[in-house]
């Protein structure tokens, strides 16, 4: 991290300050978006192959302690869509490999389900699915003294996601490789456009326990 003049940002806007901030930035890392500890690392190992001769993609894997520990998985199409049946067919294949190669110790509950409309937002390719639909993102560092953003998606340009953001005038580009945590934020539109690509349902989008 390096320190940028006071009122520096205010000057140059907020497209500049982000995009000062990442030509100065040197190291590029994997985000904790899908996976933010070794546990549910393990787990994305397993799962993604797995989803992929299924047709699905992992979005996020949380493994999560308590008395009994719990693997959640979220999943979907490659249009962005789930039904019960895709978490079902998952979660079997899912628990077929888990008990021959034991990914976590004791019991566990296995939880496939769908992202939901307020979806977490973790590849790339989600910001440009999602373009124009407002998200809350949240970074691993600071950018004129803040860490959250809340503003419309504009789609994505290069490995940068841009977002029309309150009272900016200029699009603000944002590194991927920065980004900690995103989510759609819950609007009519995006339940309306959720409803119409979901289309007629033969099972609700929902989730699948083992």
């Amino acid at each position: 991290m390096f320190d940028m003049p006071d009122g520096m940002f205010e000057r140059l806007g907020i497209r500049a300050a982000f995009f000062v901030l990442a030509v100065r930035s040197r190291h590029r890392y994997l985000t904790p978006m899908k996976a933010r500890s070794p546990k549910d690392q393990r787990i994305l190992e397993i799962a993604e192959p797995i989803a992929e001769t299924l047709d699905l993609e992992i979005v996020r894997v949380r493994v999560m302690g308590g008395k009994k520990t719990l693997v959640q998985i979220m999943a979907e199409r490659h249009d962005g869509t789930m039904v019960v049946e895709d978490c079902a067919r998952l979660s079997r294949a899912l628990s077929d490999v888990f008990e021959e190669t034991d990914p976590v110790s004791g019991e566990y509950d296995l939880e496939v389900s769908s992202p939901g409309i307020d979806r977490p937002l973790t590849a790339l390719s989600h910001f440009q699915r999602w373009e124009g639909f407002e998200a809350k993102i949240e970074l691993d560092r600071l950018v004129e003294n803040r860490k959250r953003f809340r503003g419309m998606l504009a789609g994505i340009e290069d490995e940068n996601v841009l977002m029309d953001l309150a009272g900016e005038e200029d699009t603000a580009v944002i590194p991927f490789d920065w980004i900690a945590d995103a989510k759609l934020v819950m609007t009519d539109a995006l339940v309306e456009a959720s409803l119409k690509a979901r289309g007629p349902i033969e099972g609700e989008d929902g989730q699948a326990d083992e």
